[in-house]
């Protein structure tokens, strides 16, 4: 059944943005506010019919359109001022984009033909060549109806994959060859069921809003494969779906499938910059409609950049506060989306030469929406500047990515980082996240898209970015990996083991640790990328089953099992998952929640926790006065002592408190492949453990019987 808008519209109104269907035909409206006309171009059969939209109200330009219907392609064209010292871009001969457009179809074309000014000099004379054969069109659609089966899993249970829709299922053997790289692919029952056997409850998606290659990535003959590059901020990308329009649908499709399996779907989100670029890239949407109100321009017209991508959302907008907030309530109350992931999110709370304000506008605006409050919120911490760098700075509302988890913990199992560090990641990051917030605050993770996947981190010392044509110029160099003595593969089984090891150690870190865990797609089947450490774009043609796809069939299957038991153990026992810091409290017993210990079993003091040269960290985790968001903890839940040891062979005597009387039952053991401990016996608390290099131990403390 078609949906429409309310109709008649209400009189005179402007809203909604975008292109609304209604009875008689289509209602267009788009922000402009400083434009003398504004055309709606439709488009049949590759000509245009330019009407002109007759009401201006609220700096919006808006009419209905009657005979219009749902696949109508369409544009924009304005009509102003050409003054680029003040910002002023408006060009008639540039096809634009609508900005609210729920569909988006085709590609870009010439570049020189997207700029908006006439040769070399971006503040020179306006461009004369029409854009229109060059340019993508928006496609009027259906309103999808509203979703209100969001699962809301309790952070304190959360356990978040991060996959490229792509890369992910393009090679996948199980999944139907149509649906291979796509939205169905993620619904298909073999990919469901392995996001089930390890652990994960909620999977989030690189960029999907409709995106297009920026000017540097296509003058190299590449693309954009990430996603972040964004072209509208409400279509879905149509290249994850098996043919053009069937992207909605197919996305919904997805999101149920992921649903009725308890997985919840959370968006990386790019509102911190769009694919226009500086002033000297192209005009296709915003920067032809608005571009002060859009965009951070400094007195003389020109780009603020602090996201490094060439311009900057002015997030102070109201506008662009207006157009981000409907951008997030559609892909939550309509499809089906959970939560959102904010990359580069300090951009949303900064404007030009204002420090970083949690209580920005649009960070303000996103928390005290009652639907929004509801979904999962998770900023990325930083811009591209030192400025940028807000890390535990985040509203109370708000999750982050811990990149001091991802460093600390590198460093500790290279190891060169010391045990105080080590074991503030361990807590939750209390340092960070402590004032006010919870320990699920902190999305620990060791391993991301942008970096070195888990196989790479223990195989190569340096990045090897030369396919991304840059010169080796893009990417980190501050990766904090090793490559156990050879860069790159190998056959030597000393080596390869030695690699193995270190990676199931960071994922035994991760996976035990108190914080919401975020593990890296294909981390668990050993993917790699030879060494890339940016692998954001490929060749303009490669198909997806070439672009950096996930190898199934070659996987390892082994380490896979290894995530699946080390998820089991983080579900039953909610002493490894913690939904409030330890701080020192006293338990109901009167003892401590949390203790440490060092190699030698003896409680940590001051002169010890400053010892840099320590290699080995225990920790005592008490289970009487675990505080589960859930009412499910079982009473006979035990505690736990977690053993991390970074050094060579060596004896261990396990720490336990004074007061406890009991054993210790050996649950988990990351020297062996599977996680299988060695012995299953309980042993007595200050018994030796040999161990035959760098290992993480977990042991349940089981109390004597009377």
């Amino acid at each position: 059944m078609q949906r429409y808008a309310t109709d008649p519209l209400p009189a005179g109104s402007p809203y909604p943005l975008g292109a609304t269907l209604t009875r008689s035909g289509t209602h267009f409206a788009v922000h402009a506010p400083d434009a003398e006309r504004v055309q709606v171009c439709l488009v049949d059969d590759g000509a245009e019919t330019r009407i002109d939209l007759p009401h201006h109200t609220y700096g919006i330009w808006h009419g209905t359109v009657d005979g219009v219907r749902a696949g109508q392609q369409y544009g924009y064209r304005a009509y102003g001022e050409w003054n680029p010292r003040r910002g002023r871009r408006m060009n008639p001969r540039k096809f634009l984009l609508d900005p609210a457009a729920r569909r988006i179809d085709g590609r870009l074309g010439d570049a020189t033909a997207l700029l908006s000014y006439a040769g070399d000099d971006p503040f020179g004379d306006p461009s004369l060549v029409n854009s229109f054969a060059h340019m993508p069109r928006s496609v009027v659609g259906v309103e999808p109806g509203p979703v209100t089966d969001h699962l809301e899993t309790p952070w304190a249970d959360t356990v978040i994959y991060e996959l490229h829709v792509g890369s992910f299922t393009a090679r996948h053997p199980d999944v139907p060859p149509e649906h291979r790289g796509r939205y169905l692919g993620l619904a298909a029952e073999p990919i469901l069921d392995h996001l089930r056997r390890i652990g994960v409850t909620a999977v989030e998606l690189l960029p999907v809003h409709a995106f297009l290659s920026e000017p540097s990535v296509r003058s190299r003959g590449l693309r954009n494969h990430w996603g972040y590059s964004t072209a509208s901020y409400f279509a879905v990308h149509p290249g994850y779906a098996t043919a053009p329009g069937r992207e909605i649908d197919e996305f919904a499709t997805m999101t149920a499938a992921l649903h009725a399996a308890g997985i919840e779907v959370v968006l990386d989100v790019v509102y911190n910059h769009t694919c226009e670029a500086s002033i000297a890239g192209p005009t296709v949407s915003w920067r032809g409609l608005d571009a002060p109100g859009y965009y951070q321009l400094d007195a003389d017209g020109r780009d603020i950049d602090i996201t490094g991508c060439g311009n900057t959302i002015d997030a102070y907008s109201p506008a662009v506060v207006a157009m981000i907030c409907d951008s997030l309530r559609y892909f939550h109350g309509r499809l089906g989306v959970d939560g959102f992931r904010f990359d580069l999110a300090s951009a949303l709370g900064r404007t030009a030469g204002v420090p970083f304000d949690s209580r920005a506008p649009l960070l303000s605006s996103i928390v005290a929406d009652p639907m929004l409050q509801r979904a999962k919120l998770i900023a990325e911490p930083w811009d591209a500047t030192a400025a940028g760098y807000q890390a535990g700075n985040f509203g109370l509302q708000w999750s982050e990515w811990n990149d001091k988890f991802r460093d600390d913990v590198r460093r500790f199992w290279n190891g060169d980082q010391n045990v105080r560090e080590l074991a503030s990641r361990l807590a939750g990051s209390e340092k960070l996240y402590g004032r006010n917030r919870r320990p699920w605050a902190s999305v620990n993770f060791v391993t991301a898209h942008d970096g070195f996947t888990l196989a790479d981190l223990v195989s190569y010392e340096h990045k090897h970015n030369e396919a991304n044509g840059e010169y080796g110029r893009d990417g980190t160099e501050h990766n904090f990996s090793t490559n156990h003595g050879v860069e790159g593969p190998s056959d030597d089984p000393d080596v390869v083991a030695a690699r193995s090891r270190h990676a199931r150690a960071l994922l035994a870190t991760l996976l035990l640790s108190t914080g919401t865990p975020m593990l890296l797609a294909g981390d668990e089947i050993g993917h790699t990328q030879g060494g890339n450490n940016n692998a954001y774009c490929v060749a303009a043609d490669a198909p997806l089953q070439d672009s950096w796809p996930l190898d199934w069939t070659g996987g390892n299957d082994e380490l896979a099992e290894y995530v699946s038991r080390l998820g089991a153990l983080r579900r039953s026992a909610p002493a490894l998952r913690q939904a409030e810091f330890f701080s020192g409290r006293d338990t109901p017993t009167g003892h401590p929640d949390l203790v440490w210990f060092g190699i030698d079993g003896r409680e940590l003091d001051n002169d010890a926790w400053h010892d840099d040269s320590r290699r080995t960290l225990q920790a005592w985790i008490d289970v009487s006065d675990v505080r589960s968001a859930a009412d499910e903890v079982d009473l006979d839940e035990t505690s736990w002592l977690l053993v991390l040891h970074a050094g060579p062979a060596a004896g261990i005597s396990l720490g336990a408190p004074e007061w406890f009387d009991g054993t210790l039952e050996p649950a988990f053991d990351s020297s062996d492949s599977l996680g299988r401990p060695r012995e299953m016996l309980a042993i007595e608390p200050d018994a030796v453990v040999e161990t035959t290099g760098p290992t993480v131990l977990a042991y349940r403390a089981r109390p004597r019987t009377r």
